[in-house]
């Protein structure tokens, strides 16, 4: 195997960006695939946005019993190997109490106008509403507020959300604290993504893959892209990568 580990993000890669049912099938199929590689000193690890319970149960989903995953855009790594929760250390205590502060204009001003929050994560702030051009159009409103009220807050979107991070915290921070905790190098490294938000995947890895339903401008910057969309391309990249060479 060319790579020690493949990280790979989860909505619009394993999972899909709605809320319809995952392809069991086909996880079923990954994990036996990562059963395999990891007996070859390869692991399929996550990098995602997602809830660390989330990204856990995933985890255990693919069979990964080996690697650090990546939760909540780089706040959390969750060790497999010993069930360890571990919190970016540059997160501070002033940090915090930001994340509460916003918390609460989004429960006082957002939430009346049908805005939801996210549960399950403890130093982010992600946004949806059932109506998604509508929780657009509000993405700048709530931009200038965190400005105004000087939160050191990142505000961005995905396919269906937007959210409220902290700026020094992300999917990159958290794959270099991978790195060190590994002692990963790039060349060390393949991955996997669909939105521009997956750059900091691509940016930190040798080799990187897309399904067919990323992004336009992820694709560019791309390897490979499969003709499959979702997990069926994720699984399609892994079968590419000959796990027996």
């Amino acid at each position: 195997m060319p790579f020690r580990a493949i990280i790979s993000d989860i909505d619009g890669c394993l999972g899909p960006e709605s809320h319809a049912p995952m392809n069991a099938a086909a996880l079923a199929k990954i994990a036996a695939w990562n059963i395999a590689a990891q007996q070859r000193g390869c692991f399929l690890t996550l990098c995602s946005g997602r809830p660390q319970p989330y990204a856990e149960a995933m985890s255990r989903l693919l069979a990964n019993t080996t690697c650090p995953i990546i939760c909540e855009m780089g706040v959390w790594l969750y060790d497999p190997r010993d069930n360890r929760f571990i919190m970016d250390p540059a997160i501070t205590p002033r940090d915090l109490e930001v994340i509460d502060a916003a918390t609460r204009y989004v429960r006082t001003e957002l939430a009346p106008q049908g805005i939801i929050m996210q549960p399950g994560k403890a130093a982010s702030i992600s946004l949806w509403h059932p109506h998604t051009p509508t929780l657009m159009n509000m993405r700048d409103a709530i931009r200038e507020r965190c400005q105004r009220e000087a939160w050191n807050l990142r505000v961005s979107n995905t396919v269906a959300w937007i959210n409220l991070e902290l700026a020094h915290v992300s999917k990159g921070s958290g794959i270099d604290r991978l790195c060190a905790m590994m002692g990963f190098q790039r060349a060390d490294l393949a991955g996997i993504g669909d939105t521009k938000g997956d750059m900091a995947i691509r940016d930190r890895v040798a080799w990187f893959a897309c399904p067919s339903n990323a992004e336009p401008e992820l694709k560019a910057k791309a390897d490979y892209t499969s003709p499959h969309a979702e997990v069926e391309g994720v699984l399609d990249v892994l079968t590419h990568m000959q796990p027996d060479r």
